[in-house]
Protein backbone atom coordinates (compact mmCIF):
# COMPACT_ATOMS: atom_id res chain seq x y z
CA UNK A 1 0.00 0.00 0.00
CA UNK A 2 2.78 2.38 0.70
CA UNK A 3 4.33 1.71 -2.81
CA UNK A 4 1.17 2.60 -4.35
CA UNK A 5 0.88 5.43 -2.09
CA UNK A 6 4.42 6.90 -2.97
CA UNK A 7 3.53 5.99 -7.22
CA UNK A 8 -0.40 8.24 -7.05
CA UNK A 9 1.54 11.31 -5.05
CA UNK A 10 4.13 11.44 -8.30
CA UNK A 11 3.95 14.46 -10.56
CA UNK A 12 4.20 11.76 -13.46
CA UNK A 13 1.28 9.87 -11.74
CA UNK A 14 -1.38 12.73 -11.74
CA UNK A 15 -0.27 14.35 -14.80
CA UNK A 16 -0.87 10.93 -16.56
CA UNK A 17 -3.86 10.60 -14.79
CA UNK A 18 -5.51 13.76 -16.09
CA UNK A 19 -3.82 13.46 -19.35
CA UNK A 20 -5.23 9.58 -19.38
CA UNK A 21 -8.64 11.63 -18.66
CA UNK A 22 -8.29 13.99 -21.41
CA UNK A 23 -7.44 11.22 -24.02
CA UNK A 24 -10.03 9.00 -22.50
CA UNK A 25 -12.34 11.96 -23.41
CA UNK A 26 -11.01 12.24 -26.94
CA UNK A 27 -11.52 8.55 -27.60
CA UNK A 28 -15.65 9.21 -26.61
CA UNK A 29 -15.51 12.34 -29.00
CA UNK A 30 -13.46 10.39 -31.70
CA UNK A 31 -16.37 7.21 -31.27
CA UNK A 32 -19.10 9.99 -32.37
CA UNK A 33 -17.04 11.38 -35.29
CA UNK A 34 -15.82 8.27 -36.26
CA UNK A 35 -19.34 6.86 -36.81
CA UNK A 36 -20.68 9.97 -38.17
CA UNK A 37 -17.96 9.81 -40.64
CA UNK A 38 -18.40 5.85 -41.21
CA UNK A 39 -22.48 6.57 -42.01
CA UNK A 40 -22.04 9.57 -44.10
CA UNK A 41 -19.36 9.59 -46.07
CA UNK A 42 -18.03 5.79 -45.88
CA UNK A 43 -14.69 4.21 -46.77
CA UNK A 44 -14.12 6.50 -50.16
CA UNK A 45 -14.93 9.73 -47.97
CA UNK A 46 -12.78 8.24 -45.46
CA UNK A 47 -9.68 7.86 -47.59
CA UNK A 48 -10.13 11.80 -48.66
CA UNK A 49 -10.21 12.82 -44.64
CA UNK A 50 -7.18 10.81 -44.93
CA UNK A 51 -5.20 12.47 -47.22
CA UNK A 52 -6.45 16.01 -46.20
CA UNK A 53 -5.02 14.92 -42.55
CA UNK A 54 -1.70 14.40 -44.14
CA UNK A 55 -1.40 17.64 -46.23
CA UNK A 56 -2.68 19.77 -42.94
CA UNK A 57 0.33 17.90 -40.90
CA UNK A 58 2.68 19.18 -43.91
CA UNK A 59 1.33 22.56 -43.96
CA UNK A 60 1.66 22.96 -39.56
CA UNK A 61 5.10 22.13 -39.84
CA UNK A 62 6.00 24.93 -42.95
CA UNK A 63 3.70 27.19 -41.37
CA UNK A 64 5.36 26.95 -37.61
CA UNK A 65 8.45 26.33 -39.09
CA UNK A 66 8.89 23.05 -37.27
CA UNK A 67 10.11 25.64 -34.25
CA UNK A 68 7.34 23.79 -31.79
CA UNK A 69 9.83 21.35 -29.82
CA UNK A 70 12.84 23.86 -29.92
CA UNK A 71 10.44 26.89 -28.83
CA UNK A 72 9.29 24.25 -25.78
CA UNK A 73 13.22 23.80 -24.83
CA UNK A 74 14.33 27.43 -25.17
CA UNK A 75 11.29 28.57 -23.18
CA UNK A 76 11.94 25.83 -20.32
CA UNK A 77 15.53 26.65 -20.12
CA UNK A 78 14.42 30.67 -20.05
CA UNK A 79 11.57 30.73 -17.82
CA UNK A 80 13.49 33.06 -14.85
CA UNK A 81 15.27 35.00 -17.41
CA UNK A 82 12.44 37.59 -18.48
CA UNK A 83 13.99 39.62 -20.77
CA UNK A 84 15.34 36.99 -23.04
CA UNK A 85 12.02 34.68 -22.99
CA UNK A 86 10.37 37.92 -23.79
CA UNK A 87 13.10 37.85 -26.91
CA UNK A 88 11.86 34.25 -27.93
CA UNK A 89 8.43 34.77 -27.82
CA UNK A 90 8.07 38.72 -29.97
CA UNK A 91 10.77 36.84 -32.49
CA UNK A 92 8.93 33.47 -32.92
CA UNK A 93 5.75 35.25 -32.96
CA UNK A 94 6.60 37.54 -35.55
CA UNK A 95 8.05 35.16 -38.06
CA UNK A 96 5.71 32.73 -37.71
CA UNK A 97 2.65 35.55 -38.64
CA UNK A 98 4.27 36.50 -41.50
CA UNK A 99 5.34 32.63 -43.26
CA UNK A 100 1.69 32.03 -42.28
CA UNK A 101 0.26 34.74 -44.10
CA UNK A 102 2.23 33.92 -47.03
CA UNK A 103 0.62 30.12 -47.26
CA UNK A 104 -2.79 31.63 -46.87
CA UNK A 105 -2.15 33.33 -49.77
CA UNK A 106 -0.79 30.35 -51.70
CA UNK A 107 -3.58 28.47 -50.69
CA UNK A 108 -6.32 30.81 -51.56
CA UNK A 109 -5.39 31.93 -54.62
CA UNK A 110 -4.47 27.93 -56.11
CA UNK A 111 -7.08 26.42 -54.45
CA UNK A 112 -8.21 24.48 -57.49
CA UNK A 113 -4.38 23.73 -57.55
CA UNK A 114 -4.00 22.10 -54.02
CA UNK A 115 -7.66 20.32 -55.04
CA UNK A 116 -6.31 18.65 -57.89
CA UNK A 117 -3.21 17.36 -55.84
CA UNK A 118 -4.69 16.58 -52.64
CA UNK A 119 -8.32 14.61 -53.89
CA UNK A 120 -7.67 14.43 -57.77
CA UNK A 121 -9.62 15.24 -60.75
CA UNK A 122 -12.76 13.50 -59.46
CA UNK A 123 -13.85 15.69 -56.57
CA UNK A 124 -14.32 19.37 -56.22
CA UNK A 125 -13.29 20.68 -52.74
CA UNK A 126 -11.02 24.13 -53.73
CA UNK A 127 -13.31 25.80 -50.77
CA UNK A 128 -11.54 23.79 -48.61
CA UNK A 129 -8.34 25.16 -48.97
CA UNK A 130 -9.95 28.71 -49.24
CA UNK A 131 -11.15 28.07 -45.90
CA UNK A 132 -7.60 26.65 -44.49
CA UNK A 133 -5.93 29.78 -45.85
CA UNK A 134 -8.57 32.17 -43.55
CA UNK A 135 -8.26 29.68 -40.74
CA UNK A 136 -3.93 29.08 -41.06
CA UNK A 137 -2.67 32.57 -39.09
CA UNK A 138 -4.81 31.89 -36.24
CA UNK A 139 -4.39 28.22 -36.22
CA UNK A 140 -0.14 28.56 -36.58
CA UNK A 141 -0.53 31.44 -33.66
CA UNK A 142 -2.01 28.91 -31.54
CA UNK A 143 0.21 25.78 -32.07
CA UNK A 144 2.97 28.73 -30.82
CA UNK A 145 1.01 29.63 -27.63
CA UNK A 146 0.69 26.25 -26.84
CA UNK A 147 4.24 25.33 -26.83
CA UNK A 148 4.98 28.35 -25.03
CA UNK A 149 2.48 27.29 -22.52
CA UNK A 150 4.42 23.51 -22.23
CA UNK A 151 7.74 24.92 -22.26
CA UNK A 152 6.93 27.15 -18.87
CA UNK A 153 5.62 23.97 -17.17
CA UNK A 154 1.91 24.48 -17.07
CA UNK A 155 1.43 21.11 -18.24
CA UNK A 156 -2.14 20.81 -17.13
CA UNK A 157 -2.76 23.97 -19.07
CA UNK A 158 -1.81 21.98 -21.94
CA UNK A 159 -3.74 19.07 -20.90
CA UNK A 160 -7.06 20.92 -20.14
CA UNK A 161 -6.58 23.65 -23.52
CA UNK A 162 -6.44 19.95 -25.53
CA UNK A 163 -9.54 18.82 -23.80
CA UNK A 164 -11.28 22.03 -24.43
CA UNK A 165 -10.20 22.09 -28.09
CA UNK A 166 -11.23 18.43 -28.60
CA UNK A 167 -14.85 19.17 -27.37
CA UNK A 168 -14.71 22.43 -29.57
CA UNK A 169 -13.99 19.98 -32.38
CA UNK A 170 -17.07 17.66 -31.62
CA UNK A 171 -19.50 20.14 -31.80
CA UNK A 172 -18.10 21.91 -35.21
CA UNK A 173 -17.58 17.81 -36.88
CA UNK A 174 -21.68 16.99 -35.77
CA UNK A 175 -22.51 20.75 -37.23
CA UNK A 176 -20.20 20.41 -40.98
CA UNK A 177 -20.92 16.37 -41.34
CA UNK A 178 -24.78 16.35 -40.62
CA UNK A 179 -25.26 19.27 -42.98
CA UNK A 180 -22.48 18.81 -45.70
CA UNK A 181 -21.45 15.48 -45.24
CA UNK A 182 -18.15 14.97 -46.78
CA UNK A 183 -17.64 18.24 -47.61
CA UNK A 184 -18.71 18.85 -44.19
CA UNK A 185 -15.62 16.77 -42.58
CA UNK A 186 -13.57 17.72 -44.54
CA UNK A 187 -13.96 21.70 -43.74
CA UNK A 188 -14.68 20.68 -39.56
CA UNK A 189 -10.66 19.38 -40.22
CA UNK A 190 -9.57 23.22 -41.11
CA UNK A 191 -11.98 25.34 -38.88
CA UNK A 192 -11.68 23.44 -35.60
CA UNK A 193 -7.96 23.73 -34.95
CA UNK A 194 -8.16 27.33 -35.63
CA UNK A 195 -10.67 28.34 -32.98
CA UNK A 196 -8.05 26.87 -30.92
CA UNK A 197 -6.59 30.39 -30.85
CA UNK A 198 -9.12 31.61 -28.44
CA UNK A 199 -8.43 28.91 -25.75
CA UNK A 200 -4.71 29.19 -25.70
CA UNK A 201 -4.87 32.68 -25.90
CA UNK A 202 -7.08 32.89 -22.66
CA UNK A 203 -4.85 30.62 -21.15
CA UNK A 204 -1.41 31.97 -21.97
CA UNK A 205 -2.72 35.35 -21.01
CA UNK A 206 -3.18 34.38 -17.52
CA UNK A 207 0.73 33.63 -17.07
CA UNK A 208 1.72 36.57 -19.63
CA UNK A 209 0.59 39.40 -21.02
CA UNK A 210 1.05 38.03 -24.83
CA UNK A 211 0.27 41.21 -26.77
CA UNK A 212 2.78 43.50 -24.50
CA UNK A 213 5.41 40.94 -25.07
CA UNK A 214 5.27 41.43 -28.55
CA UNK A 215 7.60 44.42 -29.90
CA UNK A 216 8.93 44.55 -32.98
CA UNK A 217 12.27 45.91 -30.95
CA UNK A 218 12.85 42.72 -29.47
CA UNK A 219 13.10 40.71 -32.78
CA UNK A 220 16.63 38.44 -32.39
CA UNK A 221 17.85 37.11 -35.38
CA UNK A 222 19.91 34.99 -33.49
CA UNK A 223 17.09 32.91 -31.93
CA UNK A 224 15.94 32.13 -35.47
CA UNK A 225 19.30 30.98 -36.07
CA UNK A 226 19.42 28.24 -33.09
CA UNK A 227 15.89 27.54 -33.54
CA UNK A 228 17.22 26.42 -37.52
CA UNK A 229 18.16 22.92 -36.60
CA UNK A 230 14.45 22.05 -35.42
CA UNK A 231 13.20 23.24 -38.21
CA UNK A 232 15.21 21.31 -40.18
CA UNK A 233 14.26 18.18 -38.44
CA UNK A 234 10.25 18.67 -38.17
CA UNK A 235 10.16 19.37 -42.36
CA UNK A 236 11.53 15.96 -42.47
CA UNK A 237 9.45 14.17 -39.98
CA UNK A 238 6.27 16.31 -40.96
CA UNK A 239 6.39 17.37 -44.14
CA UNK A 240 8.45 14.37 -45.87
CA UNK A 241 6.65 11.68 -43.36
CA UNK A 242 2.87 12.97 -44.70
CA UNK A 243 3.76 13.22 -48.07
CA UNK A 244 5.16 9.49 -48.17
CA UNK A 245 1.73 8.54 -46.59
CA UNK A 246 -0.03 10.34 -49.47
CA UNK A 247 2.34 8.70 -52.20
CA UNK A 248 1.68 5.67 -50.68
CA UNK A 249 -2.01 5.82 -50.26
CA UNK A 250 -2.42 6.71 -53.69
CA UNK A 251 -0.13 3.42 -54.80
CA UNK A 252 -3.16 1.87 -52.67
CA UNK A 253 -6.31 3.45 -54.64
CA UNK A 254 -4.48 2.51 -58.07
CA UNK A 255 -3.66 -1.11 -56.92
CA UNK A 256 -6.34 -2.34 -54.56
CA UNK A 257 -9.00 0.35 -54.69
CA UNK A 258 -10.56 3.97 -53.33
CA UNK A 259 -11.90 1.77 -50.44
CA UNK A 260 -9.29 -0.46 -49.67
CA UNK A 261 -7.60 3.19 -48.87
CA UNK A 262 -10.19 3.68 -46.37
CA UNK A 263 -9.81 0.66 -44.60
CA UNK A 264 -6.41 1.58 -44.09
CA UNK A 265 -7.41 5.26 -43.05
CA UNK A 266 -9.99 3.67 -40.49
CA UNK A 267 -7.25 1.43 -38.67
CA UNK A 268 -5.09 4.38 -38.61
CA UNK A 269 -7.44 6.26 -37.02
CA UNK A 270 -8.01 3.74 -34.43
CA UNK A 271 -4.61 3.61 -33.69
CA UNK A 272 -4.69 7.39 -33.11
CA UNK A 273 -6.71 7.07 -30.33
CA UNK A 274 -4.80 5.29 -27.85
CA UNK A 275 -1.45 6.35 -29.11
CA UNK A 276 -2.67 9.98 -27.74
CA UNK A 277 -1.61 8.28 -24.36
CA UNK A 278 1.51 8.28 -25.10
CA UNK A 279 1.89 10.86 -27.58
CA UNK A 280 0.81 13.47 -25.40
CA UNK A 281 2.26 12.40 -22.25
CA UNK A 282 5.90 12.45 -23.92
CA UNK A 283 5.27 15.67 -25.56
CA UNK A 284 3.97 17.19 -22.23
CA UNK A 285 6.28 15.63 -19.56
CA UNK A 286 9.20 13.56 -20.51
CA UNK A 287 10.35 15.95 -23.76
CA UNK A 288 11.02 18.85 -21.05
CA UNK A 289 13.13 16.61 -18.59
CA UNK A 290 15.23 14.74 -21.46
CA UNK A 291 15.97 18.90 -22.56
CA UNK A 292 17.29 19.91 -19.14
CA UNK A 293 19.00 16.55 -18.79
CA UNK A 294 22.75 16.62 -18.14
CA UNK A 295 24.09 13.92 -18.62
CA UNK A 296 23.88 10.81 -19.35
CA UNK A 297 23.05 9.18 -16.42
CA UNK A 298 20.21 11.93 -16.13
CA UNK A 299 19.05 10.98 -19.68
CA UNK A 300 19.31 7.05 -18.63
CA UNK A 301 16.63 7.48 -15.77
CA UNK A 302 13.98 9.40 -18.20
CA UNK A 303 14.48 6.82 -20.97
CA UNK A 304 13.54 4.13 -18.05
CA UNK A 305 11.23 5.74 -16.40
CA UNK A 306 9.24 5.61 -19.95
CA UNK A 307 9.58 2.35 -20.28
CA UNK A 308 9.16 0.89 -16.55
CA UNK A 309 5.77 2.82 -16.22
CA UNK A 310 4.10 3.82 -19.61
CA UNK A 311 5.35 1.13 -22.27
CA UNK A 312 3.98 -1.43 -20.31
CA UNK A 313 0.40 0.19 -19.62
CA UNK A 314 0.42 0.86 -23.02
CA UNK A 315 1.21 -3.31 -24.26
CA UNK A 316 -1.42 -4.23 -22.07
CA UNK A 317 -3.92 -1.82 -23.23
CA UNK A 318 -3.08 -2.94 -26.89
CA UNK A 319 -3.94 -6.94 -25.61
CA UNK A 320 -7.42 -5.43 -24.85
CA UNK A 321 -7.86 -3.22 -28.39
CA UNK A 322 -7.05 -6.71 -30.09
CA UNK A 323 -9.45 -8.79 -28.53
CA UNK A 324 -12.13 -6.38 -28.32
CA UNK A 325 -11.30 -5.51 -32.45
CA UNK A 326 -14.58 -6.58 -33.63
CA UNK A 327 -16.72 -5.00 -31.15
CA UNK A 328 -14.62 -2.06 -31.85
CA UNK A 329 -15.05 -2.30 -35.46
CA UNK A 330 -18.96 -2.49 -35.04
CA UNK A 331 -19.11 0.20 -32.35
CA UNK A 332 -17.15 2.83 -34.06
CA UNK A 333 -18.11 2.54 -37.71
CA UNK A 334 -20.78 0.63 -39.45
CA UNK A 335 -20.56 -2.98 -41.25
CA UNK A 336 -19.31 -2.05 -44.47
CA UNK A 337 -15.77 -1.58 -42.11
CA UNK A 338 -15.24 -5.51 -41.34
CA UNK A 339 -12.35 -5.72 -43.91
CA UNK A 340 -10.70 -3.43 -40.90
CA UNK A 341 -10.66 -6.23 -38.21
CA UNK A 342 -8.01 -8.49 -40.44
CA UNK A 343 -5.59 -5.43 -40.18
CA UNK A 344 -5.21 -5.17 -36.29
CA UNK A 345 -2.51 -7.20 -35.38
CA UNK A 346 0.60 -5.96 -37.84
CA UNK A 347 -1.52 -2.78 -36.92
CA UNK A 348 -0.90 -2.94 -32.87
CA UNK A 349 2.61 -5.12 -33.33
CA UNK A 350 3.91 -2.19 -35.12
CA UNK A 351 2.33 0.44 -32.71
CA UNK A 352 4.44 -0.75 -30.19
CA UNK A 353 7.51 -0.96 -31.93
CA UNK A 354 7.27 2.69 -32.47
CA UNK A 355 6.15 3.60 -29.11
CA UNK A 356 9.48 1.96 -27.77
CA UNK A 357 11.26 4.22 -30.35
CA UNK A 358 9.13 7.38 -29.84
CA UNK A 359 11.57 7.95 -26.22
CA UNK A 360 14.55 7.78 -27.97
CA UNK A 361 13.57 9.55 -30.74
CA UNK A 362 12.52 12.61 -28.95
CA UNK A 363 16.31 12.97 -27.80
CA UNK A 364 16.82 14.12 -31.15
CA UNK A 365 14.73 17.33 -30.30
CA UNK A 366 16.09 17.56 -26.59
CA UNK A 367 19.59 17.80 -27.68
CA UNK A 368 19.48 19.16 -31.01
CA UNK A 369 21.19 16.08 -32.90
CA UNK A 370 19.74 17.52 -36.30
CA UNK A 371 21.83 15.68 -38.83
CA UNK A 372 21.69 12.12 -36.96
CA UNK A 373 17.75 12.89 -36.84
CA UNK A 374 17.73 13.56 -40.30
CA UNK A 375 19.39 10.85 -41.57
CA UNK A 376 17.76 8.12 -39.33
CA UNK A 377 14.38 9.82 -40.63
CA UNK A 378 15.01 9.75 -44.18
CA UNK A 379 16.38 6.01 -44.20
CA UNK A 380 13.23 5.09 -41.76
CA UNK A 381 10.84 6.43 -44.71
CA UNK A 382 12.88 4.78 -48.00
CA UNK A 383 12.25 1.88 -46.03
CA UNK A 384 8.71 2.03 -45.22
CA UNK A 385 8.06 3.66 -48.78
CA UNK A 386 9.51 1.00 -50.75
CA UNK A 387 8.53 -1.78 -48.11
CA UNK A 388 5.07 -0.71 -48.70
CA UNK A 389 5.31 -1.03 -52.49
CA UNK A 390 6.32 -4.78 -52.09
CA UNK A 391 3.93 -5.92 -48.90
CA UNK A 392 0.87 -4.29 -50.64
CA UNK A 393 1.90 -6.06 -53.90
CA UNK A 394 2.21 -9.24 -51.77
CA UNK A 395 -0.29 -8.65 -49.63
CA UNK A 396 -2.75 -6.72 -50.55
CA UNK A 397 -3.75 -3.89 -48.11
CA UNK A 398 -2.32 -5.85 -45.03
CA UNK A 399 1.38 -4.80 -46.81
CA UNK A 400 0.91 -1.55 -45.63
CA UNK A 401 0.45 -2.55 -42.11
CA UNK A 402 2.89 -5.02 -42.55
CA UNK A 403 5.18 -2.45 -43.96
CA UNK A 404 4.74 0.07 -41.14
CA UNK A 405 5.75 -2.74 -38.65
CA UNK A 406 8.89 -4.26 -40.31
CA UNK A 407 9.97 0.11 -40.49
CA UNK A 408 9.07 0.71 -36.29
CA UNK A 409 11.37 -2.33 -35.60
CA UNK A 410 14.27 -1.47 -37.94
CA UNK A 411 13.97 2.09 -36.76
CA UNK A 412 13.95 1.08 -33.20
CA UNK A 413 16.75 -1.00 -33.83
CA UNK A 414 18.75 1.67 -35.28
CA UNK A 415 18.05 3.93 -32.68
CA UNK A 416 18.83 1.90 -29.61
CA UNK A 417 22.15 1.19 -31.34
CA UNK A 418 22.90 5.34 -31.56
CA UNK A 419 21.93 6.34 -28.15
CA UNK A 420 23.37 2.85 -26.56
CA UNK A 421 25.26 4.67 -24.33
CA UNK A 422 22.17 6.85 -22.82
CA UNK A 423 20.37 3.90 -22.70
CA UNK A 424 22.06 0.83 -21.10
Amino acid sequence: MEFIKKITQTQLFKISSLNSFSVILKIGIGLITSKLLAVFVGPGGMALVGNLRNFLTSLESISTLGFQNGIIKYTAENEKNENQLKRIIATVFICLLCIAIILSCVLYFFAAFWNKEIFGNNFDYAIVFKALALALPWYATSVFMLSVINGLGQFKKVIWINIIGNAIGLLVSIIMVLHYKTLGALLSLVISPALMFFVTFYFINKKINFFKTIRLHQFDFQIIKKLSSYSLMALVSSVLGPLVLLVIRKNIIETVGLEQAGFWETIIRISSYYMLFVTTILSVYFLPKLAVAKNNLETKKVFWSFYQTILPLFIAGLVGVYFLRFFIVNLLFTNAFFPVTTLFFWQLTGDVLKVASLILGYQFFAKKLTVAFIVAELFSLTILYFSSLYFINEFGIQGIVMAQAFDNFVYLLVLMVYFRKSLF
